[in-house]
């Protein structure tokens, strides 16, 4: 049996795909935090509570590492062609404590599920019923994550680190061919990184406004930047220049979704944190707190975003050598 062993030298390591990510932060920088408050967008939608997605996809999680645990792999056309998705039990406490919601509105919460049919019991058996809730499929997640692994690889090749650009198509390929696989490591990367702004700004509604502002910033000093600024430099322009134009509450609640008295009343307290200012024209901008209070964060997010990347260009660069090679290849046995 001709059996090929991937080579182990071969790989891209974490530390490189980090270190491209510090390098070309102003590329890379704006088209992250953008696609992460898209995805925000997405899931306020659902229910119009960030905790109670939060929940569903947490336990979603839990069957996708006992598909992982068990070697299954589904693709996504498979792993979207019932509504019924089973999922694991679970306890109360578990989901309190590794989510951060008090444990009186984690009960409540799942009430309100059960109630909603989306969390059906019957007996030892336990299953959400995506039917009963908007959601859409995540074609549009996929897109944004491959273009931005597409133009990661680009800067990749320019750092000297892969030999060759990958394109958008063929990272979206990888993807939903191993989708079980995908979905399980980006809910890995999404969902501490949800819970640890939280708990800086005591609840999700506060982030994704604050974050709408973050990428509205990214993107307009992105274009008064330099094509190559590294994330120190990039970030302090996100701040300082004063040609920076902000969101009143209008467009935030437009853009998020959340209703606009939410908005005005949550944008009070970030001001009052000095999480934000309002100018005259009663626009909101980052403020220098911006720095201090998340460079430490935003690095460990940097670490699990260069894990998550890393994990895929392999994937994707490990198939495209075995291909070539005409050898069967199964990634779940490799990553």
């Amino acid at each position: 049996m001709n059996v090929k062993i991937p080579d182990i030298s071969k790989q891209i390591y974490k530390e490189d795909i980090q270190s491209v990510l510090e390098k070309r932060y102003s590329i890379l920088g704006p088209m992250w935090v953008s696609q992460q408050m898209e995805w925000c967008n997405t899931i306020y939608a659902s229910f119009k509570d960030h905790d109670k997605f939060l929940i569903l996809i947490y336990l979603v999680k839990k069957t996708l590492d006992f598909y992982s645990r068990n070697f299954i792999k589904l693709s996504y056309d498979e792993f979207y062609s019932k509504n019924i998705v089973e999922i694991e039990k679970f306890s109360m406490s578990e989901i309190s404590e590794n989510l951060n919601i008090p444990k009186e509105s984690a009960r409540r919460k799942l009430y309100e599920l059960e109630k909603e049919g989306v969390i059906k019991k019957d007996k030892k058996k336990i299953t959400i019923d995506r039917s009963k809730f908007y959601y859409s499929k995540p074609e549009n997640s996929i897109k944004r994550v491959s273009r931005f692994l597409a133009t990661l690889s680009e800067m990749c090749v320019s750092e000297n680190v892969i030999p060759k650009k990958i394109t958008s198509e063929e990272i979206e390929i990888v993807i939903k061919n191993d989708f079980s696989y995908f979905w399980k490591i980006y809910y890995e990367l999404q969902i501490p990184m949800m819970i640890s702004y939280k708990k800086i700004f005591k609840d999700l509604e506060s982030f994704h406004i604050f974050g709408t502002c973050i990428v509205n910033q990214h993107l307009f000093a992105r274009k008064i930047s330099d094509d190559y600024v590294g994330r120190d430099d990039f970030l302090k322009s996100t701040y300082s220049t004063e040609k920076m134009q902000g969101l009143n509450a209008m467009s935030i609640s437009d853009i998020t979704g959340i209703p606009r008295a939410t908005v005005i009343r949550k944008l009070k307290n970030l001001v009052k944190e000095k999480n934000l200012k309002i100018d005259e024209r009663k626009h909101y901008t980052l403020t220098g707190k911006f720095i201090k209070t998340l460079m430490p964060l935003q690095e460990n997010v940097l670490d699990k975003l260069s894990n998550f990347s890393v994990k895929i260009i392999n994937l994707y660069l490990l198939i495209n050598r075995l291909d070539k090679k005409k050898i069967p290849f199964d990634p779940q046995k490799y990553f």
